[in-house]
């Protein structure tokens, strides 16, 4: 069940992280912990990394948003962080933070579902580039429906 001041806190906490810069991802509230534990997800508007930095400097704004909000009379521990990235790669920097990672590219070939194991080289305008065992394949970007990252097999 959740908290009860859930969306009190989400309100809160978004517009907290819209005034900073930031757009909320996630707020969970953990009773079961003593003190209970806040946790606040946040992204950077501009789409970069989430740094230590940042989560410090909005800890700090949250923290005084909640005592000034008075929503939680007990004791807390409010924790900061980015929800990381998913598997799945969506943007230029992803490509380019992953170049190199093993990879799969799911792409629409003549009405067909295929798949594509191997190591991301690149994404270009046209085509994304994955080499399978030393050779460069290239996927045409319209084809391409999803690239997701995958454990090496070996």
């Amino acid at each position: 069940m959740p908290h009860p001041l859930l969306p009190d806190l989400e309100t809160l906490a978004s517009a907290t992280a819209a005034g900073k810069g930031y757009k909320l991802c996630c707020v969970q509230v953990f009773t079961h912990l003593i003190p209970m534990t806040i946790q606040v997800q946040i992204r950077r508007k501009d789409g970069s990394d989430v740094s230590l930095d940042d989560c410090a400097h909005f800890s700090a704004s949250m923290d005084e948003a909640l005592e000034a909000s008075q929503l939680f009379t007990e004791a807390y521990v409010l924790e900061i962080s980015s929800p990381g990235i998913g598997d799945q790669l969506h943007s230029d920097q992803d490509f380019l933070t992953f170049r190199g990672f093993p990879v799969e590219i799911s792409f629409r070939d003549h009405d067909s579902d295929l798949h594509q194991a191997g190591l991301l080289h690149k994404r270009s305008d046209e085509h994304v580039h994955i080499n399978i065992k030393g050779r460069i394949q290239r996927i045409p970007r319209k084809a391409v429906t999803c690239v997701r990252l995958t454990n090496p097999t070996g």
